[in-house]
């Protein structure tokens, strides 16, 4: 039996496709999905997104990476998040040897989350504890719970109630003094300035102008951008993403260490959520303090908890400050089940 790592190709489409049914993994398989994800050209990362191992030439295992770079301090290091990892039933070892040759292409590998298998797995290949993510959630229209057909009424009618009162309780008005307009990709390299940067001793995964680019062409969710500005100055902005039933607040960076500045940003971000004609909610992952303090602030409630780990080639490329985690950084901005998976 001989095994052999290679980049996918847009022609192994339907193999990976097969391994994913036979492994019970549900990503988003669509033609569109799969080429967004694997193969259209990022100017950040020139390298293979995607790859197969076989057995004697049989795809037996295939994983996909969502590429980028870790900073705190003056240090910074490559780091790969695994996406869309599936083996063949009684394909002994393969998910692993895959993870591992993935493992070789940058100086850390990052998972949050992940499936009980995955999450059982992960340690025994070298993945170590890094803190957890909390997600958050606020109602934006209770009723439209109801009508979504997700469960029969009667099981709906507690959690549409509870979402009736967190709306009531939530503070509705934007702050006053600071504007929110739509950027396109004419407007992101002017972004520079505002992307995330170490602070308040935490480490952060960067943004570019060429992922926030290929965040925009999601086909899977409409995904859209917006600069929150104050005097005139850009000071900050939100992406967002549309999934079915809810807004994801997919990432979102302010210029500024005061809790009333993030205040401004989220509850902004929260009146372009309310917008969406088909959403019942608008969630987003918190792990640093500031953040999570001001989505309390803000109305949101935390409902579920993920772990996040790494794993390093070397020591050395774990930071050891926390790591500030979110939506953007994996597949958690785009990946739904074609129904609604409220949160609230």
């Amino acid at each position: 039996m001989k095994r052999l790592v290679r980049p996918s190709t847009p022609q192994d489409a339907p193999l990976i496709r097969e391994l994913f049914a036979e492994a019970g993994l549900h990503p988003n398989i669509e033609p569109r999905a799969l080429a967004w994800k694997y193969w259209q050209p990022r100017a950040d990362w020139v390298g293979p997104r995607s790859y197969l191992l076989s057995d004697d030439g049989t795809p037996v295992a295939h994983g996909a990476i969502i590429p980028t770079w870790c900073a705190w301090a003056a240090q910074r290091h490559s780091v790969i998040h695994v996406i869309d990892w599936a083996a063949r039933p009684g394909a002994v070892g393969a998910g692993v040897a895959l993870m591992k040759h993935i493992g070789q292409q940058s100086q850390a590998l990052l998972a949050v989350g992940g499936s009980e298998q995955t999450r059982q797995i992960l340690p025994l290949i070298g993945f170590r504890d890094a803190g957890a993510v909390t997600g958050y959630v606020r109602t934006l229209h209770p009723l439209r719970l109801l009508a979504s057909g997700a469960a029969p009424p009667t099981r709906l009618l507690p959690r549409v109630l509870r979402s009736v009162a967190w709306r009531i309780a939530a503070p509705r008005a934007p702050a006053s003094g600071w504007q929110v307009r739509a950027l396109g990709g004419g407007d992101l390299d002017g972004l520079a300035a505002l992307l995330p940067v170490p602070t308040r001793g935490m480490a952060v995964l960067e943004r570019s102008a060429a992922l926030l680019r290929h965040a925009l062409a999601c086909p899977i969710v409409p995904t859209a951008l917006y600069g929150v500005a104050k005097s005139g100055r850009l000071r900050g902005y939100f992406l967002l993403a549309s999934a079915p039933g809810q807004v994801r607040i997919a990432d979102c960076w302010m210029d500024s260490d005061e809790r009333r500045d993030w205040h401004a940003l989220i509850l902004a971000a929260v009146a372009q959520a309310r917008r969406d004609p088909q959403a019942a909610e608008v969630v987003i992952w918190a792990n640093d303090a500031l953040l999570a303090q001001t989505l309390t602030a803000c109305g949101f409630h935390a409902r579920t908890a993920s772990a996040v780990r790494l794993r390093a080639a070397d020591a050395a490329a774990l930071p050891p400050a926390p790591l500030r985690v979110q939506m953007l950084d994996c597949d958690a901005a785009f990946l739904h089940e074609d129904r609604p998976g409220y949160w609230a």
